[in-house]
């Protein structure tokens, strides 16, 4: 076993190309090729459209004939799967129902990571909940558009699917990090793992902060730099899609098949953009 920390260098790859990807006013191309379903009737009817697309892809994109109320966006949910509350005591003032959190930009660019989904910042590339077991984090994220705001190109939602961005990785790095995990998280619980035959990350781009990192195998410190050197390059070229929202739409994203993260935007405080957020386990 061995402990380290990684600290991102302005040189690494993985640096430019996230500036490029989240930070260039690119506008994006969409999901799944751009195609959107349908839907509308009860949240059970919603929700069949929706499982579908998951099954497919991972991901559903769908244009709801009417927005939801609270009760039916929690009610879709529910056929989904279980929502997780909100608990972050910094974002209570944003959460209805324990569990739905609105997104609505508030702030210019904060460093505070707890109000950066409210804020004009990008959002670097993450799988949900990296910092918990497996088993606590989210599998989906159900997202619905009340409100593009006064500039709907902007702060799109950046998908960037795991099998492409496992494409990017030697054998080597993958071994490799299916051997490391964050430093206070219970063995065997890796940024690399193997679920339902596919290969599942639980990571996000730590940025400017340090990542701890524990080895559990005899690799060097210098074979976990180059790893998570390689993942963080892989996850910013491995082909990203964009949302581009517009009022009704509804995303929901499988935890297990992409990472996400969002372009920056740029707020007007008379029109804010309005998104409502739930996790499911």
């Amino acid at each position: 076993m061995r402990t380290g920390v990684f600290a991102e260098q302005d040189h690494y790859t993985h640096v430019a190309a996230r500036q490029a990807l989240l930070d260039s006013s690119r506008t994006l191309p969409e999901p799944l090729g751009g195609a959107v379903a349908t839907a509308g009737g009860t949240p059970a009817e919603v929700a069949g459209v929706v499982r579908a697309a998951l099954r497919q892809h991972g991901a559903a994109v769908v244009q709801l004939e009417e927005l939801l109320s609270d009760d039916d966006f929690r009610a879709v949910g529910a056929h989904l799967g279980t929502a997780m509350p909100e608990t972050d005591p910094a974002v209570q003032p944003f959460v209805t129902d324990g569990v739905v959190l609105n997104l609505v930009t508030r702030h210019s660019h904060t460093a505070d990571t707890s109000l950066q989904p409210f804020a004009e910042n990008s959002l670097s590339l993450h799988t949900e909940g990296s910092g918990r077991p497996a088993g606590q984090q989210p599998r989906h994220i159900v997202l619905m558009c009340q409100d593009p705001g006064a500039n709907p190109a902007s702060a799109q939602t950046v998908l960037v699917p795991m099998s492409g961005v496992r494409q990017q990785l030697s054998p080597e790095h993958e071994a490799v990090l299916s051997r490391t995990r964050y430093a206070h998280l219970p063995a065997g619980e890796t940024i690399l793992r193997e679920h339902e035959g596919r290969a599942v990350f639980s990571f996000r781009d730590f940025l400017n902060d340090k990542l701890e990192w524990v080895n559990e195998g005899d690799d060097s410190a210098e074979a976990v730099e180059q790893a998570l050197q390689a993942l963080l390059s892989g996850m910013y070229t491995a082909g990203a899609a964009g949302v581009h929202w517009r009022r009704g739409l509804l995303v929901v994203v499988d935890n297990t098949y992409f990472f996400h993260g969002r372009t920056a935007g740029v707020s007007s405080p008379a029109h804010p953009r309005h998104l409502k957020r739930l996790r499911l386990t």
